[in-house]
């Protein structure tokens, strides 16, 4: 792998492994299935990465398409996401969550697939990486993230036990400062985009 190709790949995985936190999302997840059986808590995560990968791959193919339809450029949407990517960094950090989840029959679906892993911030990272770099990159790192996400969370028990409640709590807090970051450069590209700014 070329350098050049090397630096694609950091640049579409490492924004997507932030915004899509498998590892401050373990908590949850673990909270939601931890009366459920082993087998059953099993095809619940692979439902819920399933879902998650159906949204993601929807709009990573068809999310320019729809704002072409509903007229809304990339650089003004680019701005709109990065404005919520920032409001859910700082409710992560003040409430240790993004998303209010509620336990019921379809929570492999909802919140787990969407909107905990497949979001506002991972929809609008996809589409706005795929402006940027070929979609065979950011298709591949989506993809690679989604079987890093499935790992975290069938292997939940012992990654709880290992790094325990207050370490995975810290490893949180560090990515929803990196996820406010993300926002902040998503905004500017964004301003970049719509001739607000010459500066990227």
């Amino acid at each position: 792998m070329n350098d050049s190709i090397w630096s694609i790949f950091v640049l579409t995985f490492v924004p997507l492994f932030v915004v899509l936190d498998a590892a401050g999302n373990l908590p949850m997840v673990s909270a939601l299935t931890e009366d459920l059986g082993r087998g059953l808590k099993t095809r619940t995560i692979n439902l819920a990465i399933l879902t998650a990968v159906v949204v993601g791959l929807a709009f990573l193919f068809f999310g320019q398409f729809l704002l072409r339809v509903m007229g809304i450029s990339v650089g003004a949407f680019a701005v709109a996401g990065g404005l919520i990517l920032i409001v859910l960094s700082i409710r992560y950090m003040i409430y240790g969550r993004m998303v209010d989840a509620s336990r019921d029959e379809m929570m492999a679906v909802v919140p787990i697939g969407t909107p905990l892993l497949a979001g506002p911030a991972t929809i609008t990272t996809l589409i706005f990486l795929d402006t940027q770099f070929p979609t065979w990159a950011v298709l591949l790192s989506f993809c690679l993230n989604m079987l890093l996400a499935w790992l975290i969370f069938v292997s939940g028990d012992r990654i709880l036990r290992f790094l325990g409640q207050g370490g995975l709590k810290a490893l949180s807090k560090v990515f929803s400062l990196l996820l406010a970051a993300i926002a902040v450069d998503l905004i500017i590209r964004g301003l970049n985009l719509l001739d607000i700014l010459n500066t990227v």
